[in-house]
């Protein structure tokens, strides 16, 4: 099966006007995050995402998309290590993995795997 999207995130320079604009355009249900610094998109049916404030500074806003693979390492090691030209980040939580790949001229995308989550 092809790996498919799973999340889309806005970085935005104005939270607020975006979940205003989003939430009205699109019937989107939005669900702020306890610390406030992440809103959830609930969509229904289909792919979800998020929108936070753009977190560099002085940069437009974009939207970011996350793949959905099976093991990050091996794609760490194949085509993502060489598109990548610049640093990607690389975060962990309990839930995901993620990795981003991005080239200067502001290209980018990020993948992602589920974590087991045993007690």
């Amino acid at each position: 099966m092809p790996n498919p999207f799973c999340h889309v995130e806005l970085n935005t320079t104005d939270l607020k006007k975006a979940k205003d604009f989003y939430s009205q355009l699109f019937n989107w249900k939005l669900e702020d995050m306890p610390d406030g610094s992440y809103t959830m998109i609930r969509v229904g049916e289909g792919t979800g995402g998020g929108m936070m404030n753009n977190p560099v500074p002085g940069a437009p806003s974009f939207w970011l998309s996350y793949v959905l693979v099976d093991d990050i390492q091996g794609y760490q090691k194949s085509e993502v290590a060489r598109w990548n030209r610049d640093a990607g980040s690389y975060r962990n939580s309990r839930l995901w993995v993620v990795q981003c790949a991005r080239r200067s001229n502001r290209r980018a995308f990020c993948l992602m795997e589920a974590q087991s989550v045993t007690s």
